[in-house]
């Protein structure tokens, strides 16, 4: 499926778990509105690599599974939303995980007049997020991602793409996921009814191919204007 169109700026969050394929589904959204997509992840870890303050103190979380602390986050987000390209629309992927961030996330975007648009849930159950992440593997240097036994290197161990190594992160052990998965669902769920109190809440079903699920994201994105949906569970 080719991803294109959409012709106008759109800012918009992407909710769900760890594994749920919004790193994916951002790219490609990001791709078909003409607007960067914001990974957060990858903000953590080129400050990571880079060995600035920010990272080094985020590290430590991100190695155990934790959240990172919001003041950190806020940080960096505050950082990347001053750059010139946020002007015309974004896709923020990996952030707000929490009600004070999204509250912090308010505060900036009102300070440009850039509110948030509208909130993608991606709906799939914890066994599939085990399921996928822990069969992931992730090449060393370049960060591109296969999946063991569904979409593997074409070389073991051997990125297609720069020839580096690919290895299981520590992060990615079904240990790690699932205390990740207890984290998300303590924390990150009541996102839900704060967005969904804002009317921006839409769910999209994160079960199929990529193609698939692209489809039905553009397709909500499309009529994202029509009445909410119903107030998520408690």
């Amino acid at each position: 499926m080719s991803v294109t169109g959409g012709d106008d700026p759109l800012r918009v969050i992407m909710l769900g778990p760890p594994g749920a394929g919004k790193g994916t589904q951002s790219a490609r959204i990001a791709l078909a509105y003409g607007v960067p997509h914001i990974a957060t992840g990858e903000i953590f870890r080129h400050n990571v690599s880079d060995g600035t303050e920010l990272g080094q103190k985020a590290k430590s979380y991100m190695d155990d599974g934790e959240l990172v602390p919001d003041d950190i986050v806020v940080a960096m987000i505050r950082q990347r939303l001053a750059e010139a390209d946020v002007a015309n629309g974004f896709v923020l992927d990996g952030f707000p995980r929490t009600v004070p961030q999204a509250q912090s996330l308010e505060e900036l975007l009102a300070d440009i007049d850039h509110p948030i648009e509208v909130v993608l849930r991606f709906a799939i159950d914890d066994d599939e997020v085990v399921r996928r992440i822990s069969s992931r593997r992730t090449c060393v240097e370049c960060g591109a991602t296969y999946q063991a036994g569904v979409r593997p290197p074409k070389v073991d161990a051997t990125c297609d793409r720069c020839g580096n190594e690919v290895v299981q992160r520590d992060d990615d052990t079904e240990a790690v996921v699932r205390h990740r998965l207890e984290v998300y669902h303590r924390q990150t769920e009541p996102l839900e009814f704060f967005y969904w109190q804002r009317g921006l809440l839409r769910d999209v079903e994160a079960i199929g191919t990529i193609d698939d699920v692209t489809e039905r994201a553009l397709k909500v994105l499309a009529e994202y204007e029509d009445p909410p949906l119903h107030e998520p569970a408690a």
